[in-house]
């Protein structure tokens, strides 16, 4: 199976504190590192991780994951690029002539995450000299980030999953969604019917803990329910974009909406052990 991801990552800065601080307040933070992360670079390691998976029902043997992204073209951009190279996938990246971008993330005693963007993303641009036409054949492709040229190359996947987060970019490039997740709690992500020309297959609504529900184009509508939680919880810093990737894998395998949404729900759930991104074997420690 090929599935891949069009998206950005960053260079974050992560702070483990007790909780994150009000106007005027001093925190201290009692960790932090740093690591590849942002929404493209979350997902694209969650596909490596399904890749490597055996056993497990869901796991297709072969699994080819291509990462789509841009990477500036600083020491941060060059370190990002060579973090990429040494994973497991694919990976087609356009070079910015700009500082690559960085982010700041507090993780708090309670789990939440609070970012601060220090720099626009970059993502993928139709017009990138990039492999497009390896799209061709591909199962399934989770699209966070780029530009409206770069959704219509994506549209060679045979089901594409889009974020909430970039419906403008949805409705200037023109063409169908197969599904879009959106965040229910998230006013960033808000969707409503007749948002776009073309109404998505289905929308997919997340709702933390209390799981989520969708609704198809046909009028169809259900709910599933949230996986446990791991016993021991770190943040939940990349849940999100580690339910899209495993919802677009599960879709890209065929297997039906319902087993998908519970499939991504468990991977979701995984997430949340996981220490920040959990994406990058790159990162440098301070503990205090």
């Amino acid at each position: 199976m090929r599935v891949a991801v069009m998206g950005h990552t960053e260079w974050v800065t992560f702070a483990r504190v007790a909780h994150a601080p009000k106007a005027g307040e001093i925190a201290h933070a009692r960790e932090s590192w740093e690591e590849l992360a942002g929404g493209g670079g979350v997902a694209a390691a969650e596909l490596e991780r399904l890749a490597a998976v055996e056993g497990d029902e869901v796991a297709v043997e072969g699994d080819e994951v291509a990462f789509f992204t841009a990477i500036g073209d600083d020491p941060i951009g060059t370190n990002v690029r060579a973090t990429l190279e040494a994973r497991a996938l694919s990976l087609h990246a356009a070079t910015r002539p700009a500082p690559h971008p960085r982010a700041f993330t507090f993780l708090a005693d309670d789990g939440e995450r609070t970012i601060t963007v220090l720099a626009p993303p970059l993502g993928p641009r139709g017009d990138d000299a990039l492999d497009w036409p390896s799209l061709e054949g591909c199962d399934a492709l989770y699209f966070c980030k780029g530009d409206a040229a770069a959704l219509r190359q994506a549209r060679r996947a045979r089901v594409v999953v889009v974020t909430a987060r970039v419906l403008d970019v949805i409705r200037e490039a023109g063409v169908p969604v197969d599904v879009l997740v959106r965040s229910a709690h998230d006013a960033m992500e808000a969707y409503a019917p007749g948002d776009l020309d073309t109404a998505p297959g289905v929308v997919v609504s997340t709702e933390g803990a209390a799981g989520g529900s969708y609704l198809t184009s046909q009028g169809e509508a259900g709910r599933w329910l949230a996986a446990a939680p791991p016993s021991s919880v770190a943040d939940t810093y990349g849940a999100g974009d580690t339910f899209a990737a495993a919802l677009t894998h599960s879709l890209g395998a065929g297997r039906d909406l319902p087993t998908a949404l519970a499939f991504a729900a468990e991977r979701g759930a995984l997430a949340l052990g996981r220490r920040g991104a959990g994406a990058s074997g790159t990162t440098k420690v301070t503990e205090r």
